[in-house]
């Protein structure tokens, strides 16, 4: 308050250090002086293990082939992962979700707990996973198309240029592999794409508002019941035969893929942002390639390391245009003023 006014001054205020965020991006582009911790390699490290994890869960799929079902195996995927995902929350005390956020969770749910894990599982058993994984490598520009046209961003023509010639490249490779025409393995596959597309673009815009572990932790709890009845519906329906690599297959795709990488992917993304992240994804065809040879011993075949490649360079001109396209703040000069010792001033009109 001033002496001859009662205006009160809303230019700025003192607050402890801590990172600034883009609020185009949903990044962070500061660090904490006081710690040396820097957000932005935080991110890449976390969302780099969210890709790694991700490359393993086809050949993880392959393996849990071996002991179970496709719907068994999803069912049991959904119900251990939600279990998981349940007692985390628990542990942490964390608090139902707001309620405007529910619809969101229930998107990503579908996509990438339930839609993409079986419409995948479904095509491994006609498909090869180093098949499959070159397919899969169309996800970030998919992801890209989604976030653009859910956010209502407008990327340049260089963007959608890059976007048609990676998925001549998929479409050509796929056709060329299944003998001219489109095998009923592909057509899962570019299901599991759209609809995973949807649940990341979801999934990244709520991890901008609520912790990103919370996001992969609540989408999977919201799956809890439908798990059960699938667990009772199709485990005495489909046969079941025990094997170390199935076991480990379930276990994997249930703890890693549905829960940890997940719970980093997100933390990953609300650090560095969703482009960002994206870039990161776009090595994880390649890497699946080479779990599918060490691990499954399958031959891959000589298009595939080129396709695979093809796509990484169509999408990664796609994300280079795009971050052209994304919006940009006003230049705004924030009015100073004094600060107590140890704090720094932040521009109200810019953090409300």
């Amino acid at each position: 308050m001033r002496a001859k006014s009662s205006a009160i001054d809303h230019s700025s205020i003192a607050v402890d250090p801590s990172p600034d965020i883009d609020l185009a991006t949903g990044t962070s582009t500061g660090s904490s002086t006081a710690t040396g911790h820097n957000p932005q390699r935080g991110g890449l490290v976390l969302a780099g293990l969210g890709v790694f994890t991700f490359s393993l869960t086809f050949p993880a799929t392959a393996w849990g082939l071996e002991s179970f079902g496709p719907w068994s195996l999803v069912a049991l995927r959904t119900l251990l992962g939600a279990v998981i995902a349940g007692g985390a929350l628990l542990l942490g005390r964390v608090a139902m979700p707001d309620r405007r956020h529910r619809a969101g969770l229930v998107v990503v749910a579908a996509g990438g707990v339930v839609g993409f894990p079986l419409l995948t599982t479904l095509a491994l058993e006609t498909s090869t996973t180093s098949h499959a994984a070159v397919v899969v490598g169309l996800l970030p520009l998919t992801t890209a198309v989604f976030s653009s046209l859910r956010t209502g961003a407008r990327p340049p023509r260089a963007f959608w240029i890059a976007a048609l010639a990676g998925a001549a490249v998929v479409i050509v490779f796929t056709v060329q592999q299944s003998g001219g025409a489109l095998s009923g393995g592909d057509l899962c596959v570019f299901g599991a794409l759209l609809i995973c597309a949807a649940g990341y673009t979801e999934g990244g815009r709520l991890a901008r508002v609520m912790p990103g572990w919370q996001v992969a932790a609540w989408s999977l709890v919201l799956c809890l019941p439908l798990a059960v009845v699938g667990v009772a519906v199709a485990l005495p329906a489909e046969p079941v035969r025990l094997t170390a690599h199935g076991v480990i297959g379930l276990v994997w795709v249930a703890a890693g893929s549905a829960f940890l990488g997940l719970y980093v992917w997100y933390r990953g993304m609300a650090e560095i942002g969703v482009p960002r992240a994206s870039q990161l994804q776009l090595g994880q065809p390649l890497l699946t390639l080479l779990w599918s040879f060490l691990l499954l011993g399958e031959t891959v075949p000589a298009a595939a390391p080129v396709a695979a490649v093809a796509v990484l360079v169509c999408i990664a001109a796609t994300q280079r245009a795009g971050r052209d396209g994304r919006p940009r703040r006003a230049a705004r000069t924030p009015h100073r003023a004094k600060s107590a010792p140890g704090h720094r001033l932040v521009d109200m009109d810019r953090h409300p």
